[in-house]
């Protein structure tokens, strides 16, 4: 933004404030999650790096147009994360727990269509395990 003062000429730089997500009900086996939904290429690349903490109970969900094996790692990512690797017809297939910062990539084994990231241990912490089903937000259910 460019001010004018007393006929001197100021830049300003707007803070850098995020805006506060929209957050969606998601049932975990027979938790609820409270997750943010990354289903463009932007959100899916930013996800959660630059964070400093994720509040309990909630998460990010990827959603990607096809099933695919994923691939995701910490670059930038401060937060301790498990990662739900689930299939098109909501069924978690595998969890992986992830290193804060680490560039190593978490694949997954087989062809899946969305991701979920929760805070490390909160899966472990609600005995949410592989096999388990999922019911995705309305919003990602329409699609």
């Amino acid at each position: 933004m460019l001010l004018l003062a007393s006929g001197l000429l100021f830049f300003v730089s707007a803070c850098n404030t995020a805006a506060t997500p929209t957050l969606y009900s998601m049932l975990v086996g027979d938790t609820e999650f409270q997750v943010e939904i990354a289903d463009t290429d932007d959100s899916r690349r930013l996800g959660l790096m630059h964070r400093e903490s994720l509040p309990e109970g909630q998460g990010m969900l990827f959603v990607f147009e096809q099933d695919q094996r994923l691939s995701f790692w910490m670059k930038n990512t401060h937060i301790p994360l498990s990662i739900a690797y689930i299939s098109s017809d909501g069924i978690i297939r595998e969890i992986h727990d992830m290193t804060p910062l680490s560039l190593d990539a978490i694949r997954s084994s087989r062809s899946v269509r969305y991701a979920l990231e929760v805070n490390q241990g909160a899966f472990e912490a609600a005995g949410i395990e592989p096999g388990d089903r999922v019911v995705l937000p309305e919003r990602v259910q329409r699609r």
